[in-house]
């Protein structure tokens, strides 16, 4: 049974098939959701259909436009006890080391997009209400591997700077948590070749976010769990032969 809990959540990125899960699942724990995003229209549709108007604010919000990031934060309608940033971009290893535009872009928000919006939210000691920020990393960024090492770049810098940024909080006893997720059932994947059996469905990954606790790595699913394990314990010449 849910218990009315007041509390509000932000999600940063919330147009990915797994932040639109977030929202459902944290309404269902009576969280109000304020939902960010580029693509508004599509956020719209998404509560419209899911009959979720009266739970959901949508605002627009650019990861990569850093100059608005503050403006943004002040702005908000209330302050948010949870934050997630789900937002994300990929491009394929071939491509990204040919062309620096996508290289780029996947700096720009996976890493850096997420840094200058929670510098921001971390560092407003004004806000009582923040309890937890949760950042979506991946399994791409435990170790270089040559299929795909310019994404797992963004992402492997992203989980330390979450792994400072929870040392940082700690003394106002601020949770900080790493999602490290394997594949997943999502658009950003689509038409990539990868091992059915170990695909993931965005409702399931998004169970792990909304149920948080204290621990700082969050690895969905055992299998995962396992390769995770297992990369970090590799030797280097044995990584170098992985694809």
């Amino acid at each position: 049974m849910n218990q009315n809990t007041n509390k509000n959540v932000l999600i940063l990125g919330a147009n990915s098939d797994v932040a639109k899960q977030c929202i459902k699942q944290y309404i269902e724990k009576d969280f109000s959701v304020i939902a960010a995003s580029r693509n508004i229209q599509s956020l719209e549709e998404f509560v419209q259909q899911s009959n979720l108007q009266s739970k959901v604010t949508i605002l627009s919000f650019d990861s990569v436009d850093f100059d608005s990031h503050q403006k943004f934060y002040d702005e908000l309608p209330i302050k948010p006890h949870i934050v997630v940033y789900a937002a994300g971009f990929l491009v394929d290893n071939e491509k990204a080391l040919r062309d620096f535009k996508g290289t780029q872009q996947m700096m720009l928000v996976n890493y850096m997009g997420a840094v200058s919006i929670l510098n921001i939210i971390a560092t407003d000691q004004n806000n009582k209400n923040l309890e937890r920020i949760i950042g979506l990393s991946s399994l791409s960024g435990v170790r270089g591997r040559k299929s795909n090492f310019v994404y797992g770049s963004t992402k492997a810098a992203f989980t330390t700077y979450l792994a400072g940024l929870r040392q940082e909080l700690a003394s106002r006893n601020i949770k900080v948590n790493a999602l490290v997720i394997g594949y997943i059932r999502t658009k950003i994947n689509e038409g990539l070749q990868l091992n059915e059996s170990l695909m993931m469905e965005p409702d399931y990954v998004a169970k792990f976010i909304v149920n948080a606790r204290n621990s700082f790595t969050i690895v969905p699913n055992f299998k995962w769990k396992i390769i995770y394990l297992i990369l970090k314990m590799l030797p280097e010449s044995l990584v170098a032969k992985l694809p």
